[in-house]
């Protein structure tokens, strides 16, 4: 007798999920939120690309004349953070992970994101403090660069141990720290509508919401797509 048909083997659901979880760090609103950061990124990208025409000219406003006597620091920090943030942005696309656009902007966005944060260090702590900065707020500097670049630095670890859920996680967390510029507009505008210009201690609060906004949506996307269970990657 001729050997039964048998039917096809099916993929356990559940390595199907876990899968999904692993590089599913930017479902959160489907191909919507690629759209979303670059959004974000606009207004801080525009004024950094005027800051540094006038800080090459040599014409900076009195806001930004501190940056005069040193202008390598900032000049560094805009034209790593303007394509950390809009490149970045991408690596949220779902469709994008089948290809190699992944790979091969993340070999750019690490060294991108380590330059803005260790840039944004010697900013924070060599230039004169800008007007309506305080002593929280530089505290508030100092540690959110140190924990961009740390996060970047164990992404890029858990990338070569193949961990690729952890990896996600620590570039997910790095990115959103790199990205409080464009949240602080978001959390600036209401108080300059309503109430005016900022003192020392609204504008830590208002900075500080920005960065606290931005790290509460990471964890959230984190752990809605499993991020937080590593799953390391056979050879």
């Amino acid at each position: 007798m001729p050997p039964r048909n048998r039917p096809a083997a099916r993929i356990p659901m559940t390595t199907t999920r876990h899968t999904g979880r692993a590089w599913g760090l930017g479902l959160a609103a489907g191909g919507l939120v690629p759209w979303l950061l670059l959004l974000l990124s606009v207004v801080p990208a525009v004024a950094g690309a005027a800051r540094l025409a006038t800080v090459a000219a040599g014409q900076a406003s009195a806001a930004d004349d501190r940056f005069l006597a040193a202008p390598l620091p900032v000049t560094l920090h805009i034209l790593a953070v303007v394509p950390f943030s809009m490149l970045g942005a991408f690596q949220f696309a779902p469709g994008l992970r089948k290809y190699r656009w992944h790979r091969l902007a993340g070999r750019l966005l690490a060294p991108l994101g380590l330059i803005g944060a260790l840039t944004g260090l010697w900013m924070a702590h060599f230039y004169p403090w800008p007007t309506g900065d305080g002593t929280a707020l530089y505290i508030m500097r100092l540690l959110v660069g140190v924990a961009m670049a740390a996060s970047i630095v164990r992404g890029v670890a858990a990338l070569r141990r193949r961990d690729y859920a952890t990896h996600g996680a620590w570039m997910v967390r790095g990115y959103a720290l790199g990205m409080g510029a464009g949240t602080q507009v978001l959390t600036h505008l209401p108080w300059f509508a309503f109430v005016g210009t900022p003192g020392e201690t609204s504008r830590a609060f208002l900075m500080a919401s920005g960065w606290m906004i931005n790290c509460a949506i990471a964890e959230w996307a984190i752990r809605r797509s499993g991020g937080s269970r590593p799953a390391v990657a056979s050879a």
